[in-house]
């Protein structure tokens, strides 16, 4: 006999542990479980005031977030943040319950701009978070990321590198610069827009 579901279970309310969410084989475990991520507050301890401006998003959790663009192939950080928004697994990863906000698209995008461009900063802790990631085997090394699209391995390619995680550091970070530089854009005509529209 056809019935309807007796009750709609995404009205119920419940007590639930987001860890209890998250498949102890999920990806993110093992990234977490194999990268100490403490390293990088030694590393951008001189791009932070410890008493001046407004409270700044942790730098892990910034960093992690690039990892999850990286990692899952994740196409924009506007997107990426999305997807975190309604993911256990990645608000598991930074450290989110299911009621903290995520952190706006453009953060990662601005914290960028003020603390690591112009140095080696962003490169060096990526690079190190991905020669970590490669060396526990935690990303496909039949994939590479360079030149902003994915393409094969040679099949007999040796363990990743240092120089390998280098080169996927520095490729991402290309990409990253592109797309902050296309929201700058999108952003500087939206601006000019809004005021032609004010003065008319």
């Amino acid at each position: 006999m056809l019935r309807p579901h007796q009750e709609d279970g995404r009205y119920t309310e419940t007590t639930v542990k987001l860890d209890d969410l998250v498949p102890e084989d999920h990806l993110v475990r093992k990234l977490d479980a194999a990268i100490d991520f403490s390293f990088i507050y030694d590393v951008v301890k001189d791009l932070y005031s410890p008493d001046h401006g407004r409270p700044s998003i942790d730098p892990v959790m910034l960093f992690k977030m690039y990892l999850i663009q990286y990692v899952f192939g994740i196409r924009s950080m506007r997107e990426t943040v999305e997807q975190i928004r309604t993911n256990v697994a990645y608000r598991w990863f930074l450290g989110l319950s299911l009621h903290d906000p995520v952190p706006h698209h453009s953060t990662p995008s601005k914290n960028y701009a003020r603390r690591f461009a112009g140095t080696d900063v962003f490169h060096q802790i990526f690079s190190r978070i991905l020669k970590e990631a490669f060396e526990h085997g935690l990303v496909d090394s039949s994939v590479l990321y360079v030149d902003s699209t994915h393409v094969k391995a040679s099949a007999n390619k040796k363990k990743f590198t240092t120089e390998m995680a280098e080169v996927e550091a520095k490729a991402y970070q290309q990409e990253l610069e592109k797309e902050i530089e296309r929201d700058r854009i999108v952003f500087c005509k939206q601006k000019m827009q809004r005021s032609a529209r004010k003065n008319t």
